[in-house]
């Protein structure tokens, strides 16, 4: 699969519609199963400053259209749980005629007890997880992505993906607002086609969450680490990133700030590389406020990316307005300006306004 091709299938991130409230399908002797939905289109209308060109669309959010399937079963002191999740692409009928693009993100089974939480299958990672997940345009469009997929959101301009992966993770209990989480996940071959891998990849995240005198706070730090190596080239690539954040909400007002530091490590996502990745540095930033008042909520967002590695610096600015209709369906209205140069010429790359307007309807 070429890296344009996974690009489109990967890139779409976010938190599934299991957060919402799923459709009960069935609720007997301690077994439970039920399903969830979230779909979207947006009317985009963006003006390249590049090719000088204006350009309108009817895409997805940077959420794809999904549907999730959610099973639990009581068996003495263990829960033994699954989830399979199935993402689809509504923007890839012209270029494939009556072909839809569908992946599965999630794809596990959980075993629950006094001890926690293992979880074993197909997940998103745990490294920028929460920068991404807690993003405030997660339901918006963000910055411009494939032409066949999904827009990027913020990623490249503040945080990374948290790709899918195949894992063993163990989740703590949680102890007085403390979590953590830490797992093994399939190694990405980073020094080559021929690279292998002795050891998994680790990664790992630390949230706390706490009321302050009625401001609630979440605070977190999650890592990766790994390392590749090649016979044929004697090249060995070690990579390790860390993500961090903190998002404080009182009275409606919420004020976020994240930023992630890599080496080795791609600042878009991680993937088996054909030729072995430099040891370069990467680092990016993500500031947001937001403010709900009622049934509206304004959201207004920066953020930067850094990269030896992708040879690029990345801005992004976003402006958006969420109003709930109820609580499963959303309109979104949102302005993006995104600007990309490369680092070692100091061309630029891009340079997109966008106008998106959007409608969400999730159960």
């Amino acid at each position: 699969m070429n890296n344009k091709k996974l690009l489109v299938l990967a890139i779409a991130a976010g938190v599934t519609a299991q957060a919402n409230a799923a459709v009960e399908l069935y609720n007997e002797d301690g077994t439970t199963f039920s399903a969830d939905g979230y779909f979207n289109a947006f009317y985009v209308n963006r003006d390249d400053n590049i090719a000088d060109v204006r350009q309108s669309r009817v895409k997805m959010g940077f959420l794809p259209n999904t549907i999730g399937f959610n099973f639990s079963k009581e068996m003495g002191d263990l829960t033994l749980g699954g989830r399979s999740s199935f993402w689809t692409s509504i923007n890839d009928s012209l270029d494939s005629p009556t072909d839809t693009s569908i992946d599965v993100r999630q794809f596990y089974a959980t075993v629950d007890g006094s001890f926690g939480q293992v979880l074993i299958g197909k997940d998103f990672g745990l490294y920028s997880r929460n920068n991404i997940f807690l993003d405030e345009i997660l339901m918006g469009f963000g910055s411009p992505g494939a032409p066949g997929g999904v827009s990027f959101g913020n990623i490249r301009t503040g945080y990374a993906y948290p790709t899918p992966t195949a894992q063993i993770t163990y989740r703590s209990p949680d102890m007085g607002g403390l979590n953590i989480a830490a797992g093994i996940l399939d190694p990405a071959s980073t020094a080559g086609s021929d690279a292998y891998e002795e050891a998994p990849r680790f990664e790992s995240e630390i949230t706390y969450n706490m009321d302050l005198n009625g401001v609630a706070l979440t605070a977190w730090v999650n890592g990766r680490y790994q390392t590749s190596k090649s016979d044929t080239t004697d090249t060995e690539v070690n990579s390790s990133a860390v993500g961090y954040g903190l998002k404080a909400s009182v009275a409606g007002l919420t004020l976020a700030a994240s930023g992630f530091n890599s080496d080795g490590d791609p600042p878009v996502l991680i993937t088996n590389q054909a030729a072995a990745l430099p040891e370069d540095n990467a680092d990016g930033f993500l500031v947001q406020g937001a403010y709900q008042l009622g049934s509206n909520k304004l959201v207004l967002s920066y953020g930067e990316t850094d990269s030896d590695i992708g040879d690029f610096e990345t801005e992004n600015t976003s402006i958006g307005l969420f109003h709930d209709i109820n609580s499963n369906f959303k309109l979104v209205a949102e302005y993006n300006m995104f600007e990309q140069t490369t680092k070692s010429t100091g061309a630029d790359a891009a340079d997109a306004d966008t106008i998106a307007l959007g409608a969400i309807v999730m159960f």
